[in-house]
C-alpha cells in the first residue's frame, strides 16, 4: 500500500475540508460502536515518569487471537487527547486486527491538567521517553510499536531516534503528518484560513485557563496575554515557563527537520499529504533520512484526514494497519 494510491471523493478533496473532517464530531458520532468496543475494556493508568512527572493512559487488551501480535502506543495531536476522533478509530481498527493498543495523554490533555504542576510544552520528550519505558515494563507483548499523530508523530519520531540510547525496546514508529519545523508550522498557521489559528487558539486557552484555575502560583497569565495570538502567547509561555530564553530557541527544540532524523536506527515510516495547510510539504522533501526510514508523501489528504468518501473512515486506518501487519510478519 503506497500513498500514492489515496484518492479522496472529488467533494471531499478540498484540504481544509480533509483537515476538518479529521476531528469533527460527525465521525465519531457514526463510529461510536466501534469507540465503544475500544473503551469498554480499556484500562486507566497513571504512569510515573520519573523526575516526578505523572502521565495518564489507557490500556486495551485485544480479544480476538489467543496472542496479541503486539503492543501499539498511539500518541495524541496538540490539544488533542485520548478521546480524538483519529485516536479511537485507529485504536479500534488495531484492536479488531489483533493489537493491544495504549493511548496515551500528554501532561495537561485530555482530563489531565491536575497530574503535574508545571505546564505543558513541546520540548517535554523525557518524560514521553519515560511513559514508554513504563509501559514496555508493564506489558511486556512484543512488537512494541508507537504511532502520533501530528505533534504526536513528532513525538512518536524523536522517542524512536532517542530509543537506543534510552533502552526503550522499541520495534517500530509510524507518524501520520508529524510537526516537522515549527517555525514553518507557524507561520502556515498564521497564513492559512482564519479558522484554524481559531480553533487551536480556543482549545489551548481553555486549557491555560483550567490549569490556572488548579495551580495560580505558577500557571499565570493575565486576561491580556491569554487574548494575544498564537505566536504571542506562546513567546509569553516561553519566557515565563521554560529556560529556553527565546521564543525561536524553543520552536528549535522540537524541529526535527533537515537531517535530524539521518541517524535513525528504528525502522520508521513517515506518512503526510502534499496539501496539508498546517504542515508545509516542502519540508518533507528535504529531510535526509536513514536507509531504514520510509517516507510516504499521498497527493491529497490535508492535514491527518486521508477521507476518502462519504463513509468518513480515514485511510490512515488502512495504512497503519498495513504496515504493522508487515512488522507483526
Amino acid at each position: 500500500m503506497r500513498a500514492a494510491e489515496f484518492t479522496p471523493h472529488r467533494l471531499l478533496s478540498n484540504p481544509h475540508v480533509q483537515s476538518v473532517l479529521a476531528s469533527s464530531g460527525m465521525r465519531r458520532w457514526l463510529f461510536r460502536g466501534r469507540r465503544e468496543a475500544l473503551e469498554a475494556h480499556s484500562e486507566e493508568l497513571i504512569l510515573d515518569c520519573g523526575d516526578g512527572v505523572r502521565l495518564q493512559g489507557f490500556h486495551s487488551r485485544q480479544r480476538v487471537r489467543a496472542e496479541a501480535r503486539g503492543l501499539v502506543v498511539l500518541l495524541h495531536g496538540w490539544e488533542g487527547s485520548v478521546q480524538s476522533s483519529y485516536l479511537l478509530h485507529t485504536g479500534a481498527r488495531l484492536l479488531a486486527e489483533g493489537w493491544d493498543v495504549f493511548r496515551l495523554n500528554f501532561r495537561d490533555h485530555g482530563d489531565t491538567h491536575h497530574l503535574n504542576a508545571e505546564m505543558f510544552h513541546s520540548c517535554r520528550l523525557d518524560e514521553v521517553l519515560g511513559a514508554l519505558r513504563e509501559i514496555a515494563r508493564r506489558f511486556p507483548p512484543r512488537p512494541l510499536a508507537v504511532a502520533g499523530f501530528s505533534l504526536g508523530g513528532n513525538f512518536a519520531l524523536r522517542v524512536a531516534l532517542r530509543a537506543p540510547a534510552a533502552g526503550l525496546p522499541l520495534s517500530y514508529a509510524l507518524a501520520v503528518c508529524p510537526a516537522l519545523h515549527p517555525p514553518a508550522i507557524l507561520e502556515a498557521i498564521e497564513r492559512a484560513p482564519w479558522f484554524y489559528h481559531a480553533y487551536f487558539m480556543r482549545k489551548w486557552r481553555g486549557s491555560l485557563r483550567r490549569k490556572q484555575r488548579l495551580f495560580p502560583e505558577s500557571a499565570r497569565f493575565s486576561a491580556a496575554e491569554l487574548g494575544a495570538s498564537m505566536r504571542e502567547l506562546t513567546r509569553t509561555m516561553v519566557q515565563r515557563h521554560t529556560d529556553f530564553g527565546s521564543l525561536d530557541a524553543y520552536l528549535d527544540g522540537y524541529s526535527i527537520a533537515g537531517d535530524r532524523l539521518a541517524g535513525m536506527a528504528v525502522p520508521t515510516t513517515i506518512l503526510t499529504a502534499s496539501d496539508d495547510p498546517i504542515i508545509p510539504v516542502d519540508g518533507f522533501r528535504a529531510l535526509k533520512l536513514a536507509p531504514s526510514t520510509e517516507l510516504e508523501i499521498a497527493p491529497a489528504g490535508g492535514h491527518c484526514g486521508f477521507i476518502r468518501d462519504f463513509s468518513l473512515r480515514s485511510w490512515t486506518e488502512d495504512f497503519i494497519a498495513d504496515r504493522l501487519s508487515r512488522l507483526a510478519d
